[in-house]
């Protein structure tokens, strides 16, 4: 019997690829001195030129000694005092403080009024559920507020607020009567 008869078709197409490859992967061995070639001639080509690095400019030092001295953007203490002295509105700190001072304006309602014309008084709830009589002329809030008039639905009044610069200004406010 013939040695080559006892092989299976599938050992041979096995066997046939096997060598097929080995004769592809020969042929690509051959001939890489032209792609060593090239290579070599682009590693001996020189390449362009590094620009030289910039200079370092030194710049001369300026410390900003700025201890002591006043702030250019607040006014000055003298400027303060002559403002103040004299000039604008101040609380009077003689006078003896009313009871509806110790609330702010929104905590207080207006629930009503008693009488007409210039005798009007007006009720005032405070946030403890006590209703105070007030009249024109009197103080409220805890901004200094003076009532300086008084209608059947709102109570007008002038607050006194800092202004920010160790002075005061006046705020208008008012209170309106709660619907509720």
């Amino acid at each position: 019997m013939n040695k080559f008869a006892a092989i299976k078709p599938a050992h041979a197409a096995r066997l046939l690829l096997m060598l097929g490859t080995a004769l592809v992967l020969s042929g690509c061995t051959r001939g890489m001195s032209d792609l060593r070639d090239w290579v070599a001639q682009e590693k001996a080509r020189k390449g362009a030129p590094i620009p030289p690095l910039p200079v370092i400019k030194t710049f001369e030092t300026f410390k900003y000694d700025d201890q002591g001295q006043r702030d250019p953007f607040s006014p000055s203490t003298a400027e303060l005092q002559t403002n103040n002295a004299a000039n604008g509105p101040r609380p009077d700190a003689n006078r003896a403080k009313q009871p509806l001072e110790m609330f702010s304006l929104d905590t207080l309602k207006m629930v009503g009024t008693l009488g007409s014309g210039s005798g009007m008084e007006v009720l005032v709830k405070d946030p403890q559920g006590v209703i105070h009589r007030v009249h024109a002329g009197e103080y409220i809030g805890s901004n200094y507020g003076h009532i300086t008039a008084i209608s059947d639905d709102h109570i007008d009044l002038v607050e006194l607020v800092s202004n920010g610069n160790g002075g005061w200004m006046e705020r208008p406010a008012s209170i309106a009567l709660d619907a509720k």
